[in-house]
């Protein structure tokens, strides 16, 4: 089998990520999946912002609820509490990897292409 670099190795370009591709999507395409996606944990649903925060830091802690609940200073059955809140409310089961990744995307798609490597959980 021969050897391939990788794409990102010595050609210059970027590697291919999910941040990237949102970019390309236009705004207001953007905008309706996440709101979609995320309404019940938006602030018009939930104003203090703790379950939209929660999956943020959840997800960016690769679904582990212990790093979560040190992260954010909070007692792990906490996390659970909500994380168990985010899914009924999303329909969404965390335990699934697509379904993680259609919360990731929102959240990517909520922060906008100047946030998505930032403040969305990256």
């Amino acid at each position: 089998m021969p050897h391939t670099t990788p794409p990102s190795a010595g050609n210059g370009s970027a590697p291919a990520t999910l941040e990237r591709l949102l970019a390309a999507v236009p705004a207001d395409v953007r905008a309706v999946y996440s709101a979609r996606a995320l309404r019940p944990l938006l602030p018009e649903h939930d104003r203090t912002g703790t379950l939209l925060r929660t999956l943020e830091v959840f997800l960016h802690h690769d679904a582990s609820w212990s790093r979560t609940a040190a992260a954010l200073h909070l007692h792990v059955n906490t996390v659970r509490y909500r994380i168990h809140r985010i899914e009924h409310l999303t329909g969404r089961d965390l335990t699934r990897l697509s379904h993680r990744l259609d919360l990731r995307a929102a959240l990517l798609c909520h922060a906008g292409p100047a946030d998505a490597g930032g403040k969305a959980g990256a």
